[in-house]
């Protein structure tokens, strides 16, 4: 007889992960990277090309998808909003992923809250914030071992909270946001400023280990307005653990240990500074936690 499986998708800014399961087990972990040159259509033909490989690979079907999304999905299934790829917005995320999926029970969720999902599964903390820093910065917060603000009130958008009354503008149209700040592009933007000349991420991981100061204080501006993020949450929900994961993050030296630093220094008098960690599962935790949602959409 064959087996079943479960598969989580992490559809990203700059690239789409996948990992499948079966009886809990991984039987099967690929990715690509977007074309630069894209449109809606041929996102979805590369998807497709990639979810047919990957079925030939499968020794049985596909019983449940969960699938990590960035943008705002509404109520109806249709993207909302995705400044990282506009050429989605308004797009029918519900019946295109019944097209690439057909006889599996499919079922989506925001990158941040699904990688806060996995992370608070895997520490065993009930009471945890996420942060995934990559192409954006996502969010997600696990309060009492449930997803805040819970189903269907929306995401944990820490990326847009404004952190900066004055600084540049983020894809979604507002100055200051978190992702405008703190972000994989918008560090190395940053850092290019500082050097004056381009930087691409493997020479800013190579000068912060050589101690450049051009390398570390865009590095360090950026652990700053992760902790100010960070500070206001805790001020309002009060998370037992904050883990910091993403493949930005877990590329550069240093972020964790940035941001315990200055969310030290933004403690108030009496508040103990909370615990900042690396995210248990790297780059991969909204992967993870798309096949958890895959097995609670299991029927």
């Amino acid at each position: 007889m064959r087996q079943a499986h479960h598969l989580g998708v992490d559809i990203g800014g700059t690239k789409v992960a996948f990992r499948a399961e079966a009886d809990g087990r991984c039987v099967d972990e690929s990715s690509f990277r977007w074309d630069p040159r894209h449109s809606a259509a041929r996102d979805l033909e590369r998807l497709a090309r990639h979810v047919d490989g990957l079925r030939g690979r499968l020794a049985g079907p596909l019983r449940a998808v969960g699938v990590a999304m960035p943008g705002t999905v509404g109520p109806d299934g249709r993207v909302v909003a995705w400044p990282s790829r506009p050429e989605w917005n308004g797009l029918d995320l519900a019946g295109a992923l019944r097209a690439l999926f057909p006889g599996a029970a499919t079922a989506w969720a925001d990158d941040g809250d699904l990688g806060a999902l996995a992370e608070a599964r895997e520490s065993g903390c009930e009471d945890l914030l996420y942060l995934g820093v990559g192409t954006g910065v996502g969010g997600g917060f696990v309060l009492r071992g449930g997803l805040c603000p819970g189903p269907d009130r929306g995401s944990f958008e820490l990326g847009h909270v404004i952190v900066d009354l004055d600084g540049s503008r983020c894809v979604c149209g507002r100055r200051g946001c978190l992702q405008a700040v703190a972000s994989g592009p918008a560090t190395l933007d940053r850092a290019a400023l500082l050097r004056g000349a381009p930087v691409a991420f493997e020479e800013l991981v190579r000068a912060l280990d050589e101690g450049e100061p051009w390398a570390v204080t865009a590095v360090d501006r950026t652990c700053a307005a992760l902790a100010a993020a960070v500070s206001g949450v805790q001020e309002l929900l009060h998370p037992r653990l904050v883990v910091v994961g993403g493949g930005f993050a877990a590329g550069v030296p240093g972020i964790v240990t940035g941001v315990c630093a200055h969310l030290a220094a933004l403690a108030r008098p009496g508040q103990t500074p909370l615990p900042v960690r690396p995210a248990a599962l790297g780059g991969l935790s909204s992967l993870r936690g798309a096949l958890a949602l895959a097995r609670l959409t299991t029927p």
